[in-house]
């Protein structure tokens, strides 16, 4: 029933809309259950005993509990069944168990998707209540022992993930950095390391996450070594920081992987070699680099720069010239692809909101907390990663076609050939 609504236009329970969204998603609860009820019943109609009684009729109502979802708290009066049958291989009664609402069920799928965000964000445990209850009507499933629960999930949830089968999984290219966050991995100097990769139709994944020690070669090779053992392939390229100890243990656990240095982590460096009077025009004068037309005019605008700041910052000079065919190795594929891999922004972009909730947290108590935590809000801001542009050409840069200028050239049938 719907209650009396106030001079104001208030009800006892709340305004007069969020009564009626909550009364219809009672009633539309209550008609679920009762079909999915009936139909379990209907479809086991033939199943009798000796004296030809069905073995599974209704029996009346459970009693009546609060479920807090979406629309806010709903009071649910499940429909029961008595089942007689027993089970041949354990000798026990066998049980409906409603695939809407299971027996244990106090709080919708979605909700218990908000609190671990909300959670992630910077709303402590403790505030659950008091920021939800008047929202959702009810406090059911807000305690934090519920948000500690959770938080034992996210662990037993990263740790199976990093256990996964990649055998069934290509990524072709990878992005690869360590992050420094603020909260205890143990030791002082530690980071997480983060790979990225995308698939073959050109959607983008997390492939590993886990702790290492100053994103050294070794950590970066145990790593890697973890994900051949679980039967990953060679990615065609990778993309990271020139700094990284990853590369190191790249060219020791795939050594066929091209590499892909970073061009806003280069950039910051050659122009730490700088003072700032010269800093803006040598930006410009990267920038000729990275977005030139082609590898031809890339190669040209290195010898402009080197030109023009070779005999007064030789080191800055140095940091490209050294560098050039890592820096400019995604002149190789896909024109359409180039966007994606001059950087690393798919995981900078990403780490920029994990680094904000860290702050808000000071530590986050432990090591595998503090990764499930990260793993936890990473996986959050996955669902809202795009696919590279053209993505249908990322299965061609895999079976090995030649790109020149960006444009395929060469078919891989006739490389093959």
């Amino acid at each position: 029933m719907l209650s009396v609504v106030n001079d104001d236009g208030t009800t006892p329970n709340g305004s007069l809309i969020d009564e009626i969204v909550r009364e219809g998603a009672r009633r539309m609860l209550a008609a679920a259950l009762e079909a999915e009820v009936n139909a379990y019943i209907a479809e086991l109609a033939d199943q009798r005993d000796e004296t030809g009684r069905r073995l599974v009729v209704r029996n009346g109502y459970h009693q009546p509990r609060k479920v807090t979802t979406a629309a806010g708290a709903v009071e649910v009066k499940a429909p029961r069944v008595n089942d007689k049958r027993v089970d041949e291989a354990t000798g026990e009664r066998k049980r409906f168990s409603s695939a809407i609402l299971p027996p244990w069920c106090r709080k919708s799928p979605k909700i218990s998707e908000v609190l671990p965000l909300l959670y992630l964000h910077g709303l402590s445990s403790g505030d659950f209540v008091p920021a939800l209850e008047h929202f959702l009507g009810s406090s059911a499933g807000l305690s934090p022992a519920t948000v500690t629960r959770l938080t034992q999930q996210w662990q037993a949830d990263h740790a199976a993930f990093m256990d996964r089968d990649l055998s069934e999984v290509d990524y072709v290219y990878v992005w690869a950095d360590g992050i420094h966050l603020n909260v205890r991995l143990e030791e002082a100097k530690a980071c997480v390391l983060v790979l990225v990769g995308v698939r073959a139709d050109g959607s983008k994944e997390l492939v590993a996450l886990k702790d290492g020690y100053r994103e050294s070669a070794e950590s970066w090779a145990d790593l890697m070594r973890d994900r051949t053992r679980r039967d990953m392939r060679a990615p065609v390229l990778a993309v990271g920081d020139g700094a990284l100890g990853f590369w190191k243990a790249l060219a020791e656990v795939f050594p066929a992987t091209r590499e892909q240095r970073c061009w806003v982590h280069k950039t910051a460096n050659v122009l730490d070699a700088l003072p700032k009077s010269a800093q803006p025009g040598a930006k410009k004068a990267i920038q000729d680099i990275s977005n030139a037309e082609d590898r031809d005019h890339a190669v040209q605008a290195i010898k402009t720069f080197a030109k023009l700041y070779g005999a007064k910052f030789p080191k800055a000079v140095k940091k490209v010239t050294d560098d050039q065919e890592q820096l400019l190795a995604f002149f190789g594929f896909p024109a359409e692809h180039w966007i994606h891999l001059r950087t690393t922004n798919p995981i900078e972009s990403t780490f920029a909101t994990v680094r904000l909730r860290t702050k808000d947290t000071r530590g986050a108590g432990s090591r595998t907390a503090a990764l499930a935590m990260v793993f936890k809000l990473v996986g959050s801001a996955q669902a809202r990663w795009r696919a590279v542009n053209a993505p249908h050409l990322v299965a061609l840069v895999r079976a090995g076609a030649r790109f020149e200028r960006g444009q395929l050239v060469q078919r891989p049938e006739a490389v093959a050939a």
